[in-house]
């Protein structure tokens, strides 16, 4: 076996998109060059030959510079490889730490896509092929420091996802829905919303909607300019793509304007037939009648402040090797009973389907499901859509200098814990 660096990128990309268990868009060539642009990573594309030249493992290693011409790798959902096989690992781990060492680097960090339990739409559990407690084991004999089964996001990536079995067809997909989703969805489809697929040139307004979504839960992520790199180099092998939702309010008026007719002339209906009069069937009709001129003048103070045209949702969707993943979601904060967004869901994952993907991840949930945990509402919005809940084996770390990341480790804790402590003063909550 032979240890290589500078992997080409036809090579890295035909042997990491061939292998479907471990193929993910933070291991693409794409990633590296969009962190190398975005915030200047050094991008590493490293991994192991066999006797004969073939591909057997690689990686994307992302090398963050120190002060003192130190640095850190991070690999995201890396590695590449059979995690199985004790050889190889141990062989590839070796020149890992080699080369960390030449190049300065304290530690790796890296979260592998080896998943540990699976449990269906139905919260059954599925059977795992993979031994990773025989993984775990080898991992931490060759030096490699787990950090814990974590429960909510306190690692670099997501420890739980939703993964939803495209190949298993529309019809199951579907119906693996929750049944609110599918009702929400089915109210949408009466407004007769409009969705499109765009890209780059439109990224004004998916920006607009997630800097309002990020105030209303009170963070900021990222700006424009990161945004804008994202689609400019995933734009080139067409893995990204944006979707948008409009609702046109006036048709949603026209819509419960017949409605309110068709309910008024049940009412009188009833009241007239005093034979046939029923008081529940009454007081529902009722009801949905006050409910309907309620709605009208939702839509009507709706129409006025924001238009004719409402852009209410934009969802950011990458695509790699056989997977789908939903990446970023804006909302704005109005309408939202109209179902836009449960229905750009519904679309995006059947366009994925429909294009030949065989996985899409709706990219992040929590473990702790407990009714105070105020992320709960995530897992619970996600589980509607009926994919199967997964869970990683979680993030390691790989030290190559103690002492230095020692140090590292106790200025990176202290740093996140005054950050924090602003990021709160400034939100007003002490």
């Amino acid at each position: 076996m032979n240890f290589v660096i500078d992997i080409e990128k036809k090579d890295y990309e035909a042997f990491v998109k061939a292998n479907k268990d471990k193929s993910h868009f933070l291991q693409s060539y794409a990633w590296g060059k969009f962190q190398e642009k975005a915030n200047n990573r050094i991008p590493h594309y490293l991994g192991v030959r066999d006797k004969k030249g073939k591909l057997i493992a690689a990686t994307l290693v992302l090398e963050k510079k120190l002060p003192l011409s130190y640095s850190y790798f991070y690999s995201p959902r890396g590695f590449v490889m059979d995690f199985s096989n004790k050889e190889l690992l141990k062989f590839f781990t070796k020149n890992l730490k080699n080369y960390m060492k030449s190049k300065k680097a304290i530690f790796l960090k890296l979260d592998p896509d080896l998943i540990i339990s699976k449990k269906n739409y139905q919260d059954e559990e599925l059977e795992i092929e993979l031994d990773w407690k025989k993984i775990l084991k080898n991992m931490k004999d060759l030096g490699y420091k787990h950090l814990g089964f974590t429960k909510n996001f306190e690692t670099a990536q997501p420890r739980y996802s939703f993964r939803i079995d495209l190949a298993q067809g529309k019809d199951k997909v579907l119906d693996h829905f929750s049944k609110t989703t599918k009702k929400r969805i089915k109210k949408s489809l009466g407004f007769d919303i409009e969705i499109e697929m765009t890209g780059r040139k439109d990224l004004d307004k998916f920006f607009e909607l997630m800097r309002a979504t990020e105030a209303r839960k009170g963070f900021v992520n990222y700006d424009f300019d990161y945004y804008d790199k994202l689609f400019e180099i995933y734009s080139k092998d067409n893995e990204i793509r944006l979707f948008l939702a409009y609702l046109y309010p006036e048709k949603v008026i026209a819509k419960y304007q017949t409605k309110v007719e068709e309910f008024t002339k049940k009412k009188e209906s009833l009241e007239a037939n005093v034979k046939g009069y029923k008081e529940a069937n009454y007081k529902e009709i009722v009801k949905q009648l006050n409910d309907s001129l309620e709605n009208i003048k939702i839509y009507e103070k709706a129409l006025k402040e924001h238009g004719k045209k409402i852009l209410l949702n934009a969802h950011v969707i990458i695509f790699y090797g056989n997977k789908a993943w939903a990446l970023y979601a804006g909302n704005k904060d109005i309408l939202q009973d109209a179902g836009t967004n449960y229905e750009l869901y519904q679309h995006h994952i059947f366009y994925a389907l429909e294009q030949g993907y065989e996985i899409y991840d709706n990219f992040g949930a929590v473990g702790d499901l407990s009714s105070n945990n105020p992320l709960a509402g995530l897992y619970i919005m996600k589980k509607s859509f009926g994919g199967d809940y997964v869970e990683f084996l979680g993030e390691f770390d790989l030290v190559s200098n103690k002492m230095m990341y020692f140090i590292f480790i106790h200025l990176i804790g202290t740093y996140r814990k005054i950050m924090k402590r602003i990021r709160r003063l400034r939100s007003g909550n002490n």
